[in-house]
């Protein structure tokens, strides 16, 4: 299974999604996930990267395991997630930043299609108000944008996840753009 994350890993920093040591992975096993280690570098992973934890409660390897484990922790108890993919989308980012709060709506038919109106969650990295946040919109909504700090998406598999990833920041980015001509 660390080679799907990796391989995902490396997708998300040659797309622009992450840059190399920032963002996350994870897949659930049963009652533990596959997490990607604290600093680890997307684009690199390998087995002694990638950490198991619990998924019901916490337990000695949560220090070395990302320091949004608590997130994804809380995301696969509220949700029926098999896979998670936190990344720093540029564009994603920018219109949570122009937006505030509430939620962003696609202009692109695909976006509209696959995502509908993508939600804005607030809370600081790996907090316990970011956990409640993104485990109850991510309960309707394949995914969701954290204000000024990236995406957060969960699909039944990590291709999944990938691909909505990939969707959030296409969407953003011809919003941006057409918000920009449209001044």
């Amino acid at each position: 299974m660390w080679q799907e994350i990796s391989r995902i890993g490396k997708k998300l920093v040659q797309g622009g999604l992450v840059e190399s040591h920032f963002g996350n992975i994870s897949v659930r096993k049963g009652d533990k996930m596959l997490i990607t280690r604290s600093g680890s570098s997307l684009d690199e992973l390998g087995a002694d990267k990638i950490v198991e934890v619990d998924v019901y409660g916490t337990c000695a390897l949560d220090v070395i395991a990302s320091s949004e484990t608590k997130v994804h922790r809380a995301i696969y108890n509220n949700t029926s997630a098999i896979a998670i993919v936190h990344a720093h989308c540029p564009y994603a980012v920018t219109m949570s930043l122009l937006q505030g709060d509430g939620y962003i709506t696609p202009l692109d038919s695909e976006g509209q299609h696959f995502l509908g109106n993508i939600p804005i969650v607030q809370g600081s990295m790996g907090s316990e108000e970011l956990a409640r946040n993104l485990a109850k919109v991510l309960a309707h909504n394949k995914a969701a944008i954290v204000y000024g700090h990236g995406t957060f998406a969960i699909g039944r598999v990590l291709d999944e996840a990938y691909v909505f990833t990939t969707q959030i920041e296409h969407s953003c980015r011809i919003k941006y753009l057409y918000d920009l001509m449209h001044k």
